[in-house]
């Protein structure tokens, strides 16, 4: 990779978090293109460089987010359904959480329901969910059983809203979590 196009990912990249976390403070609707640019430290001809629109800002960091995902549900079509394959693949969406701080973007989303809720990068991501709740189970499980599994997904989720971070750090927040969701798929 060139030098150019690192530093095109790293200021992508940047853009995105100053705008992930302008966003969460003060809405997506309040946020203007020029507010991201001023946090930045650029003009909004390099922002626009970039990114055209707040929405494609938001389809980026959700598309990576997406991509993960996708990597990780490919992963599950040559795994057996095993409680052994299922740890891992837990595991292994903690492990890619923990990478991209995810809790900031499910705090985004959190924050900006009304606004979010009927954008595609919502809808996507909901039957992404469902298909890593379909590898947690098995095709004939109970209600109850995928219930279960619907909620070993979502305690990873939730450790971050929960858990008070001032007394326990990232990496036991999501040790934690992922215990409970081992005990969540095993039950």
């Amino acid at each position: 990779m060139s030098e150019q196009q690192v530093e095109g990912r790293d200021t992508r990249s940047r853009i995105q978090a100053v705008a992930l976390e302008l966003f969460t403070e003060q809405g997506y609707d309040k946020t203007s293109l020029r507010e991201i640019a001023e946090r930045l430290g650029v003009t909004k001809a390099a922002l626009y460089y970039h990114f055209k629109s707040k929405e494609e800002i938001v389809e980026s960091f959700m598309g990576d987010q997406t991509a993960r995902i996708e990597k990780l549900i490919e992963w599950t079509t040559e795994q057996p359904r095993t409680l052994a394959a299922r740890k891992e693949f837990l595991r292994r969406y903690a492990d890619s959480m923990m990478e991209v701080q995810h809790h900031k973007i499910m705090r985004f989303f959190e924050r900006n329901q009304a606004t979010m809720k009927d954008r595609r990068p919502t809808k996507d991501f909901r039957g992404r969910m469902q298909g890593m709740i379909d590898f947690l189970v098995d095709a004939d499980a109970t209600p109850g059983r995928r219930l279960r599994a619907s909620m070993a997904l979502f305690t990873l989720h939730a450790c971050w809203f929960v858990l008070d971070p001032d007394k326990i750090s990232d990496e036991e927040r999501m040790k934690t979590a992922l215990e409970m969701a081992y005990e969540l798929i095993e039950g």
